[in-house]
Parts: structure tokens; C-alpha cells; sequence
């Protein structure tokens, strides 16, 4: 067993996990990333004290069950593989606080991601995402949702109801127009550039947005009495902000 409880394993091409690994059953940290991975073994369920788990950048097409009951998870990196869905299984990891699922084949965000009532952070970018399910509103922990490079032609409607969110990431997708943001009072930051919109999101005092007219006001401006209307359409766009991950958190 490793003295650090954890193993890293990543970038070694393999095809299939040593099954000795299986027998460190103290192990909070398993990084698989990077290999030719397309299933685990059943005995995975065994290390019941793992927290964190890596898998990305591997070949899965079908999350393996065995990591469904794997209870005390709270960290699940998905990226990068051939996920078309998750199974309802998922709903079992009921301390998972952060799920990166970027960078796969999913036409629409599963709903049993909806019942993972801790989730604070969700990397969903990189799919073929249309719309949101109703239900992700249940996600009250919510506090980052990131989508960029999906086809969402319409800011997600059930994002207007999370008043918890602080993080929303829309940058390149169809939307053409932006709701006012102004009412989420835990929102900081919204990144919605390389969109063919024609207005830039609405938002309160304090909160940075990161796209076209991001350092305008959406809002016609007084002048000696008059109304003069600003014309965003026109403007130039200002050079991109870098975009900056946030840290993840320790469990």
C-alpha cells in the first residue's frame, strides 16, 4: 500500500488496470488518465475509501459500474473519452462534489447528473449539448457550470433559476441572445464570448463578463436629458480574456 494513499498511473498505455491495485483498499486517490482504458474490473468497488478518481483521456464508451459504488468519490474526471451517456447508477455517489464529463459524445446532459444533490462544479464543455434539463435546478450546491464549445443556441433557461451558481461558461456556442443575468446574487463571472450574439448578458455590480461588450453597458446612456442608444452591434470587438479554470477543491 502507498504510503501517500495514492497511485498514479496515468500515461502508461494500459489496456487494463493491474488488479493488485484493487487489493490497496485504504487508496483515496486512483489517476488512470491518459491510457487505452475501455473497462475495469468489478473488483475497483473494493477500494471504498477512494475520493478521487481519474479517467480521462482513455477509451470508454460505457462508464463501468464498478465505479458507481464507490461511495465515498467526491472528485470523477470522465473527460475525454466516447460517453454517449452515464448510467442511473451514478446517482449512488451522493458525495461527489465535482464532475468533469467534457469532451465526449453526449447529445444531452443525463438527468441522473440532476440527482447528485453535492455537486458544486460541472465541466459538461466540448459535447453536442442542445438544451439543459429542467430538473439541474435541484443542484442547489451548484456553484460552477461550464459549456463551453457545445450547440446551445439559447442561453439555458433553467440557469435563471440557480441563484447559487457563480460561474456560468457559454463561450462558443449558437446563442444569439442573452437574458438579463442581474438577479443571481452568488453570480462573479460569466464567459460568454465567441457567440453570434447581439447583446451581451445583463449582470450586477461586481460580476465580470468575459465576451463581446463585456466592459460596455448593455443600457441606453443619458445624455443632457435625451436618450441616446448605444449601438453594440457595431462595436469592435475587445481582444479575448485568458479563461481561467478554477481550483479544485479538496474534498
Amino acid at each position: 500500500m502507498p504510503v501517500d494513499k495514492m497511485v498514479d498511473l496515468s500515461g502508461r498505455q494500459l489496456r487494463r488496470l493491474p488488479l493488485h491495485i484493487c487489493s490497496f483498499k485504504e487508496l483515496v486517490k486512483l489517476y488512470l488518465s491518459n491510457n487505452n482504458l475501455t473497462q475495469l474490473p468489478p473488483e475497483l468497488e473494493q477500494l471504498q475509501n477512494l475520493q478521487i478518481l481519474a479517467l480521462d483521456f482513455n477509451n470508454f464508451r460505457a462508464l463501468p459500474l464498478a465505479v458507481c459504488a464507490l461511495k465515498q468519490l467526491c472528485i470523477l474526471y470522465l473527460g475525454n473519452n466516447k460517453l454517449c451517456s452515464l448510467p442511473l447508477e451514478l446517482r449512488l455517489l451522493q458525495n461527489l462534489r465535482t464532475l468533469w464529463i467534457e469532451s465526449n459524445c453526449l447529445q444531452q446532459l443525463p438527468e441522473v447528473v440532476c440527482e447528485l444533490s453535492l455537486l458544486k462544479t460541472l465541466h459538461a464543455g466540448s459535447n453536442a449539448l442542445r438544451t439543459l434539463p429542467t430538473h439541474l435546478r435541484r443542484l442547489r450546491e451548484l456553484r460552477s457550470i461550464w459549456l463551453s464549445g457545445n450547440l446551445l443556441a439559447e442561453f439555458p433557461s433553467v440557469l435563471l433559476h440557480m441563484p447559487s451558481l457563480e460561474v456560468i461558461d457559454v463561450d462558443r456556442n449558437a446563442i444569439r441572445f442573452f437574458p438579463s443575468l442581474a438577479h443571481l446574487p452568488g453570480l462573479k463571472l460569466v464567459i460568454y464570448d465567441h457567440n453570434p450574439c447581439r447583446n451581451a448578458p445583463k449582470v450586477a455590480k461586481g460580476v465580470r463578463r468575459v465576451g463581446r461588450w463585456s466592459e460596455e453597458s448593455p443600457e441606453p446612456r443619458k445624455r443632457s436629458g435625451a436618450v441616446i442608444e448605444i449601438s453594440l452591434i457595431e462595436r469592435p470587438s475587445p481582444p479575448p480574456a485568458n479563461k481561467a479554470e478554477p481550483e479544485v477543491e479538496a474534498c
